[in-house]
Formats: C-alpha cells, sequence, structure tokens
C-alpha cells in the first residue's frame, strides 16, 4: 500500500490526515476561530526596538506583538546574499516605522509570532523570492541532469520576463519530473500573484494582511500531495468540488486521485485515526516488542526515554537492548511527525555496549527522518549516550494545540499529596496562632484534604489543639483543587 490523504471538513475545523501502509503517520487541524498564520504576509507597525536583543516588536494586527530578530532584517532589498556582520538594529528600524513581513512561527504558549523580511510565496513546483536573484533546487532531487533541467528552465524563464520584477526562485521537491509548461505556468502565476500583493502593500492602512496562505485542506494538496499519494479522501461535498476546481488548474495531475467520501461512517475511523490521535496526546507509547517510550514536552525541550518494558528476548541482554532500540528509532521517527514536536528533543535510547548497534540505531533513526517533510538535524550521541536532535518548529504541537495545562497542577503533571497540604495547615495554623488571638481556626480545603484531616491526622490535630489552646473546625469547598486552602480567624 503507499500513501492516502483523508480530509475530514467542518465549519468548525478542518482535520487531515496522512495514512502509510494502513498507519497514521501525520495529521494537521485548522480550526476556523484560530487558523495558523504561517506563510502570511503583513504590513505593520515597529512598537519597540530593542537594541540589546538586536531585535523589535512588531504590531501585525494580532493579540500580542511579533517578534523579529536583526538576522531577520535584508537591508538593500535582499541583494546581499553573503554573510556579513550585523549592524545595529536602531539603524535599520525605528518605532512607529511601516514594515512589510511574513509569519515563519505561528504563536506558541507566550511567544508572540517570529517574523522575517524575506518574503517567499509558494506554488505547486516553486517558490519566488522577491528582490533576490537566487536560484536553487530542494536537496531531495539527487539527479544531477534534473537539477540542470530544471536550472536551466527557470534562468530561460526570467530571460523572457519583460515587467522588470526582480526575484529568485527555489524549485520544490514536487518539481521533479514536471513537464516545462508545467515549470513555466507556475512561473507566470507566481508572477501574478506577487503582483497583486505588490498593489496591497501600496495600501496606508497598518497594521493589515496583504498576504494570506491557502486554507489548510488546499495547502495539502498543494504541498503535501505527492506522486506516492494513491488516493485523497473528502468527506465534504462542497470542499470536495473546491478542490477539484483548485487541482484542475494548480495540479491537474492529481485529479484522477481525488475522491468524494460519502460514507455513513465517519472518515476518519477508516484507520482508526481518532484513536491514534488519542494516543498521541499521552505520555506513553507501546511498542510491538512489549518495551515502551516515554515523551516528555516541556518549553525548553522534548525527551524521550526508551524501556524494554516486558520484553526480554531470547538470546542475550545485549541483543534485547538493540532490538527494542531499533524499534524504538522508527517509533520515535513517526511520533515525531504525529506529535509534531519540534525545537531540541533529547532521546535516552538503553545503553549498548556495542558501537556496531550505536551505529545501526543511529542510521535507523536517520534514515526514518529523511521521509519528514520538517527541516530535522541529527548531532550523533552524547557524552552521555543521549542522542540529540531538532526539529524546525513553525506550529503548535498537537499537544499544545487539542490541549491545555491542567488547571490542578498547572502542567507541572503532579500535584502535593493530601498528607503534604495537611502539614502546610498545621504549619499555617501554628503561624497564625503567633500573629493573632482568636478562639476559633476553621480550615476549608477540598473534600480530600478534609477526609484525612479527620481521619489518619485527627491525633495530631488533636495535639496541635491542646499545644495552641484553641478549636480548630473543617469545612469542604467543593471547587478548590486538592492543593488549595484556607486558614480563617473566628
Amino acid at each position: 500500500m503507499g500513501e492516502e490523504i483523508l480530509i475530514n471538513f467542518t465549519p468548525m475545523e478542518t482535520r487531515v490526515a496522512v495514512i502509510e501502509n494502513g498507519m497514521l503517520q501525520e495529521v494537521y487541524i485548522e480550526r476556523a476561530e484560530r487558523k495558523g498564520i504561517v506563510g502570511n504576509i503583513y504590513k505593520g507597525k515597529v512598537v519597540r526596538v530593542l537594541p540589546g536583543m538586536q531585535a523589535a516588536f512588531v504590531d501585525i494586527g494580532l493579540e500580542r506583538a511579533a517578534f523579529i530578530h536583526v538576522a531577520e532584517l535584508t537591508p538593500n532589498n535582499g541583494h546581499q546574499e553573503e554573510k556579513q556582520p550585523e549592524p545595529p538594529i536602531s539603524s535599520l528600524l525605528r518605532e512607529g516605522q511601516s514594515l512589510v513581513v511574513q509569519v515563519t512561527k505561528d504563536p506558541i504558549g507566550t511567544k508572540g509570532a517570529r517574523l522575517t523580511t524575506r518574503l517567499s510565496v509558494p506554488s505547486r513546483y516553486l517558490v519566488f523570492m522577491p528582490g533576490r536573484e537566487h536560484i536553487g533546487v530542494s536537496q531531495r532531487i539527487e539527479n544531477e541532469e534534473e537539477r540542470s533541467r530544471l536550472k536551466q528552465l527557470i534562468t530561460e524563464a526570467l530571460a523572457e520576463d519583460s515587467d522588470g520584477e526582480s526575484g529568485g526562485f527555489i524549485l520544490r521537491t514536487a518539481a521533479e519530473g514536471a513537464r516545462d509548461e508545467d515549470i513555466q505556468t507556475d512561473v507566470a502565476y507566481l508572477r501574478r500573484l506577487w503582483r497583486k500583493v505588490r498593489e496591497r502593500m501600496a495600501d496606508k492602512d497598518v497594521p493589515r494582511v496583504v498576504y494570506e496562505d491557502l486554507p489548510l485542506h488546499m495547502r495539502t494538496l498543494r504541498d503535501v500531495a505527492i506522486p506516492m499519494v494513491e488516493r485523497i479522501r473528502i468527506d465534504s461535498r462542497e470542499t470536495f468540488q473546491k478542490a477539484n476546481e483548485f487541482v484542475s488548474s494548480l495540479v491537474p495531475e492529481i485529479s484522477d486521485r481525488l475522491e468524494y467520501y460519502p460514507g455513513e461512517r465517519p472518515i476518519f475511523d477508516l484507520y482508526n485515526v481518532e484513536e491514534e490521535i488519542q494516543k498521541a496526546l499521552g505520555r506513553k507509547v507501546e511498542l510491538k516488542s512489549g518495551g515502551y517510550l516515554i515523551f516528555d514536552q516541556t518549553e525548553a525541550m522534548t525527551t524521550v526515554d526508551v524501556n524494554t518494558g516486558a520484553y526480554v528476548g531470547h538470546r542475550n541482554l545485549e541483543e534485547t537492548i538493540f532490538k527494542t532500540n531499533l524499534e524504538a528509532a522508527t517509533a520515535i521517527g513517526r511520533q515525531l511527525r504525529l506529535r509534531n514536536l519540534g525545537g531540541i528533543i533529547i532521546i535516552d535510547f538503553i545503553d549498548m555496549e556495542e558501537p556496531e548497534h550505536r551505529r545501526q540505531v543511529l542510521r535507523t533513526l536517520e534514515r526514518v527522518l529523511e521521509k519528514d517533510h520538517v527541516k530535522s538535524k541529527l548531532t550523533g550521541v552524547s557524552e552521555l549516550g543521549l542522542v540529540e536532535m531538532t526539529r524546525k518548529r513553525t506550529r503548535e504541537s498537537l499537544e499544545q494545540l487539542l490541549c491545555e495545562p491542567c488547571s490542578q497542577c498547572q502542567g507541572r503533571g503532579s500535584i502535593k499529596t493530601p498528607e503534604t497540604v495537611c502539614y502546610e495547615i498545621f504549619r499555617e495554623i501554628l503561624r497564625e496562632a503567633r500573629a493573632y488571638d482568636t478562639d476559633t481556626y476553621l480550615v476549608i480545603a477540598s473534600q480530600s484534604v478534609v477526609d484525612r484531616l479527620m481521619d489518619e491526622d485527627s491525633d495530631n490535630v488533636a495535639e496541635l489543639e491542646a499545644f495552641i489552646g484553641k478549636t480548630i473546625q473543617f469545612q469542604v469547598e467543593t471547587l478548590y483543587t486538592p492543593e488549595q486552602f484556607d486558614v480563617v480567624l473566628r
């Protein structure tokens, strides 16, 4: 089996699932009230320049100001391709200045969007970069003859261009094997699109959107629908018709793979996608051998711990560990895509004595990561035996998109035991007794804490009452979290 793409559309949200060999590999979710903005171009206003950070905040009309570093600014319209010392940002920007920027990273958590002035506009086969003269080819296209052919096509198209608009192109992976006329059509399309964007830039309204990327289902057809995809199923007739029109004009070679799914059974139930999404929100991932992975996502990094679990092997310990690590490497590659984890990722494989085993596990992980659309970098094994890697983060992870921090533990993943809270209450009563004179203390706490105070810790409460010479009463507050309590003087 090859790849299939399932598109589930409702007015509230669009979900896309990429299925490979019957298993969910990637899932993309876009909600109507909270659309991703990566790729959008804005005309914004600089609200604050930070010379000490060589950065600035730009108002592009979002709740939080977006962030741009001096390295993302392109003086002289981007003609300086060589690496040069970065000038002071105060010499490039001033507060109140208008600035045309593109979003490279969605707002994530408490951080605002990341911006660049190196604008780019994508199509099916090309990415147009206004103001630059570079012609590049995707590194995934390895055939040298094909690379030369594609470069020659773009060079000829630029030579024939008569409108005087300067700009460079990058040929995307999808361009491999594309017909000459399809590439030329894409060039003309991007030229027309950029002229419209340039007209909107001339508008004086700030902040405002001057270019908005396609909605999720259209982006999927443009970017994800590669030759290996056998079918693209859409469960909404209206969305299917729009997709058909889009594909006919921009990606005609995949029009025969587009399919409307009218079945009564939800489309995501065909391959247990809903169940896989629920599993991807958990910490633990079971391996077929009996081993398991533990994923812990923090603001600084994501850690992955590999364990043999119930797998005891058949020969010896080293062979058991090696097989578990090999299976884990394959599973980790899939989970990174499925969970959309980015930033720094630390993988703690089980320690292996054989250097050849370590090399094979690392090579397996590299091979799995080659399938990933998102750029990643593997740095090898550290002195502590950890595999360190980075994966480009542009959008929220699946957990950040679908979940919020627990109201009881505030995202820590653990809460204080009732015993700990009881002892905190005792200390608070002692502090109050030294500071104030009162007849009675009323302790207001959650059910589990009050139950313990009146049962296991009843002797301690009696001793405390005798020590301070006051009465202590208890009241349950159902709205309190297990860690909340109040000591009221009466």
